[in-house]
């Protein structure tokens, strides 16, 4: 079911949005060759009880998780491109790292990611990280009230497409409100003027994420990473935004940390 927000709700849910920004900021600043992921998990946790926000992942158990979570974010390592769960392992020189986090505050739920090179960067690495981050602006400033879901997922695709990547499709963007994964899914391509309306107080996640050579993933012996089938590195970005009479509203935007 698609909940739209109304604008006291919009307004409520910002400073969710401000806290999972900030959380994002400081796991960023922090990343470093020989840092390990469990510390990063850890500085998250502590930032989670400071806050007294509430983890949307330590818990969570969906269908495709072969067990609850059981940390507070997703590390995602080079071939590791989704769900990445944090272990005993650390950041050497030219790692591509990719962070996803989630949390509650106040009952209402933001979601963001970021990719970042630790170290020495390949080339390639930036350049699969530089799209993601400009297919998921683009895909922001189609969501406008009129437009369609479809416009999102299209353009997404397009610019994937345009860097000469393809696009997995199992894992995509979602609804975002009370809890972390909801209606709508936002696949991340599509064709343009289908699917639904997009109206005032609609608020979902979209997330690009692309890898440098496949679109095809396999899930990890730990149950959760997801890894690219041929060993390419990945990319995520992602924000959480509301729609809006204007323009969206991101909520987790880090240039305002």
């Amino acid at each position: 079911m698609i909940e739209l927000k109304t604008p006291a709700e919009i307004e409520a849910m910002r400073p969710a949005g401000r806290f999972v920004a900030s959380v994002l900021t400081a796991l960023q600043d922090a990343a470093a060759v020989g840092v390990n992921l469990l510390e990063l998990d850890a500085l998250a946790h502590k930032m989670i009880r400071d806050a007294g926000a509430e983890s949307c992942y330590i818990d969570y158990h969906p269908s495709f998780g072969a067990m609850p979570f059981g940390k507070v974010l997703c590390t995602s390592v080079n071939d590791a491109v989704l769900h990445g769960l944090p272990h005993d392992y650390a950041l050497r020189d030219g790692d591509l790292l990719s962070v996803d986090f989630a949390a509650s505050v106040d009952g209402w739920v933001s979601d963001s990611a970021l990719s970042v090179v630790v170290g020495t960067p390949d080339p390639e690495d930036l350049r699969v990280i530089e799209t993601t981050e400009k297919a998921l602006a683009a895909a922001i400033d189609v969501a406008r009230t009129g437009n369609k879901l479809g416009d999102i997922s299209a353009t997404i695709g397009e610019v994937a497409r345009d860097a000469g990547y393809t696009v997995n499709t199992q894992f995509g963007g979602h609804g975002v409100g009370r809890t972390m994964h909801g209606d709508p899914h936002v696949a991340n391509d599509g064709r343009p003027g289908r699917g639904m309306k997009l109206r005032p107080g609609l608020v979902i996640a979209i997330e690009p994420w692309f890898m440098r050579e496949t679109d095809e993933i396999y899930t990890d012996p730990d149950g959760w990473t997801l890894r690219s089938a041929d060993g390419s590195r990945g990319a995520h970005s992602e924000h959480t935004i509301a729609i809006t009479d204007d323009a969206p509203v991101v909520f987790t935007d880090r240039s305002a940390v």
